[in-house]
C-alpha cells in the first residue's frame, strides 16, 4: 500500500540512469515536476517519456541538459524548442502501441510519475484526465510516485487505479490545466459545415481539439443518435450530449457510452466527466486499436494535417524535416473508420496557413513526414469544398484537390501537376 510522504521523499526515489512516464497532457503532475526540478543537481542521465504534456516543460531546458534527456511519443507545444535544438528526442510510434513498448520492455519503466484523484471507500483512485498510457506505464513501473489530488476529477473505465499500486503517495491541492475553446472564424465555420455534410445520422465520432473539430460540432446539432469513441475530447462536445444530439445508441461497442483516453479543456468539461457513468475512459491500446474502432458503425473520424500532396499523402507531424506534433492516433482511426461498416476517414484542413502558405500543394516540403499514406486516405475536406479520393487515380486526385486549394494556389498548382506527372487539368 502506498506511503504518504513529502514530495522530498517521493522524489527522493528517482536515481541517475532512470527512465521515468510522466503522466501526460493537462494530468501533468506539476508538484511532482518543481520538486524533482529541486533535486536535478544530484541527477544525471534520467530519461523522461511523455506523450504531449501542458503547462512548463522545465525538465528541457538547456541548463538541465546532462540531468535529464527528454523522449517525445508526441510532442507539444513546451517540447517544440527543445526538439529543433536537439536536447530532445521524438519517437515515432501510432498511440495504439505505445502502452506495448511499455508492456514488452522496448521502453521499460523505472518509475511513473501520476496526478489522481484521492483513493475512495475502496482504496482506488483515479488517472482522471488522463488515461491513454498512463495506465500501462504504472502497471509496469518498478517505482509509482503520485500526487493524490482532490482537484482531479474521478473518471471511471481503466482510469481506476488501486493504492496498492502506488509506491509513494504526495498529498497536493493542484488546479487541473484548463484549456479554452478556440475562437472560430469563417474559414473553421465553412470546413465544419462541409464535415457536417458527410455526417450520417447514427455515425460514431472521432475528433480532435481545435477550431475545426470545434466549428464541425456547432454544425451537428440537427443529427440524431450520434455516438463518440475518440481519442480525446473536449467542451465543444458538450453542447451536443445536453441538448440529445449524442446518445450512443447505435454503437455496437459501448452503446450509450462516450469512450475516450482523455480529455482537455475547461473546468466545466472536468466537471461534466467527474464520476460520470456515460464517460468510459479506456488504455489507448484498446480505444486506438482499428480493430476494436471497426467494429462500432459509420465510424466518421475527423482529422487535420499540416499539408496535402496532389497524391493524397498527408503530412501530419512535421514542417519539413523538422518534428512538429507526432504520429498520434491518425493511422490508428483513419484504417479503423475506413473498415467500420459505413465508415468515413475524413482529413479536414484550411487551404492556406495564416500566414498565406498553401496547405494543398504539389509535392510535400522536403523531408516532410507521411503519417497517413496515398492509401489510406478517403476524404480531404478544406473551406473550398470536399475532395472524394478513394478509389481515385493520380489524375483525379490531382483534378480533385486542386479544385479545393486556393484560388490564388491553382493555377500554380495545374503547372506544377503538369511538371510532375504529366498531368493536364
Amino acid at each position: 500500500m502506498g506511503r504518504i510522504v513529502s514530495a522530498q521523499e517521493a522524489i527522493g526515489a528517482i536515481e541517475s540512469g532512470h527512465r521515468l512516464y510522466l503522466h501526460s497532457v493537462a494530468a501533468a503532475p506539476q508538484t511532482l515536476i518543481r520538486e524533482m526540478m529541486r533535486q536535478a543537481p544530484r541527477l544525471r542521465n534520467v530519461e523522461i517519456v511523455h506523450l504531449h504534456t501542458e503547462g512548463p516543460a522545465p525538465y528541457a531546458e538547456p541548463e538541465y541538459a546532462e540531468n535529464f534527456r527528454v523522449n517525445c511519443l508526441f510532442i507539444g507545444g513546451n517540447m517544440r524548442k527543445a526538439i529543433r535544438e536537439g536536447r530532445a528526442d521524438f519517437t515515432p510510434v501510432f498511440l495504439s502501441e505505445i502502452p506495448d513498448l511499455f508492456r514488452s520492455g522496448t521502453l521499460p519503466i523505472d518509475v511513473a510519475l501520476i496526478n489522481v484523484s484521492p483513493p475512495d471507500a475502496h482504496g482506488f483512485c483515479s488517472l482522471g484526465v488522463t488515461v491513454e498510457a498512463a495506465h500501462e506505464a504504472l502497471h509496469s513501473a518498478r517505482i509509482v510516485i503520485a500526487q493524490i489530488n482532490p482537484r482531479m476529477p474521478r473518471t471511471h473505465g481503466d482510469a481506476l487505479v488501486h493504492r496498492d499500486k502506488i509506491t509513494y503517495m504526495v498529498e497536493v491541492d493542484e488546479p487541473i490545466f484548463e484549456v479554452q475553446p478556440p475562437e472560430l472564424g469563417p474559414i473553421e465555420h465553412k470546413i465544419g459545415q462541409h464535415v457536417a455534410s458527410l455526417v450520417p445520422n447514427g455515425a460514431t465520432l472521432q475528433m480532435g481539439i481545435g477550431a475545426i473539430p470545434d466549428a464541425v460540432l456547432h454544425q451537428l446539432g440537427g443529427h440524431k443518435d450520434l455516438g463518440i469513441h475518440t481519442e480525446m475530447f473536449s467542451d465543444g462536445l458538450l453542447p451536443l450530449v445536453e441538448s440529445g444530439v449524442v446518445t450512443g445508441s447505435q454503437k455496437a461497442i459501448h452503446p450509450g457510452k462516450i469512450v475516450a483516453t482523455f480529455v482537455m479543456g475547461t473546468k466545466k468539461l472536468y466537471d461534466f466527466i467527474d464520476d460520470n457513468p456515460m464517460v468510459a475512459m479506456l488504455d489507448l491500446s484498446y480505444v486506438n486499436n482499428p480493430a476494436t474502432i471497426q467494429r462500432n458503425p459509420k465510424v466518421t473520424a475527423i482529422n487535420s494535417a499540416i499539408e496535402v500532396d496532389l497524391t493524397g499523402q498527408v503530412c501530419a507531424d512535421s514542417i519539413g524535416p523538422i518534428p512538429y506534433s507526432g504520429v498520434g492516433g491518425q493511422v490508428d482511426f483513419m484504417r479503423g473508420a475506413a473498415r467500420s461498416a459505413g465508415g468515413l476517414p475524413i482529413i479536414a484542413l484550411p487551404s492556406r496557413t495564416s500566414s498565406g502558405i498553401a496547405r494543398i500543394t504539389s509535392l510535400l516540403k522536403p523531408g516532410a513526414g507521411v503519417v497517413s499514406t496515398r492509401a489510406h486516405v478517403h476524404a480531404i475536406v478544406t473551406e473550398y469544398g470536399i475532395a472524394n479520393l478513394h478509389g481515385r487515380t493520380i489524375r483525379e486526385r490531382a483534378r480533385a484537390l486542386i479544385g479545393i486549394a486556393h484560388p490564388d494556389d491553382r493555377e500554380r498548382l495545374e503547372r506544377e501537376a503538369l511538371e510532375h506527372w504529366h498531368i493536364r487539368i
